[in-house]
């Protein structure tokens, strides 16, 4: 941990992700493209568990800030075909005084199988896009053990 990190408490969200016949490419394996929109539902759900409507955190206009996501990977280790159904395990592996990195595992449903992993970080910006402090409200809700 860096002087510039927080602590986090150790919280995953789990979620099923069907697999659908628009997320695979012509062979019918799941496109890189998906898995992103796979783990941008996992950050939804993720701040849902945690109390936030995800859309106040992306963008609240009304408090000034967004949470863009500046940088993601993934790694595809095994295919993964239409039909077929992954378990999809999300947690924060970082928490910064202005960003947060996601790290998301996916699993065939019914087993332990990693076909994929990644990542996502997130920066918190201003209304003039510049960066700064994530709100406390959501600092204290990663930082806290659950009731």
């Amino acid at each position: 941990m860096t002087d510039n990190s927080f602590q986090v408490v150790e919280r995953h969200v789990e979620l099923s992700v069907p697999v659908r016949f628009g997320d695979t490419d012509p062979y019918g394996v799941v496109y890189f493209a998906s898995y992103f929109r796979y783990c941008h539902h996992g950050i939804e759900e993720f701040f849902r568990n945690l109390g936030f409507a995800p859309g106040d955190l992306f963008r609240n206009q009304e408090k000034g800030y967004g949470l863009p996501i500046v940088g993601a990977s993934c790694d595809f280790l095994r295919p993964v075909r239409y039909g077929e159904i992954l378990q999809l395990d999300v947690s924060i592996i970082e928490m910064k005084k202005k960003s947060l990195t996601f790290q998301f595992h996916f699993y065939r449903l019914g087993s332990r199988e990693l076909v994929a992993q990644g990542r996502a970080t997130l920066v918190c910006i201003d209304k003039t896009w510049q960066s700064r402090t994530l709100p406390d409200a959501l600092v204290n809700a990663i930082a806290s053990p659950t009731v």
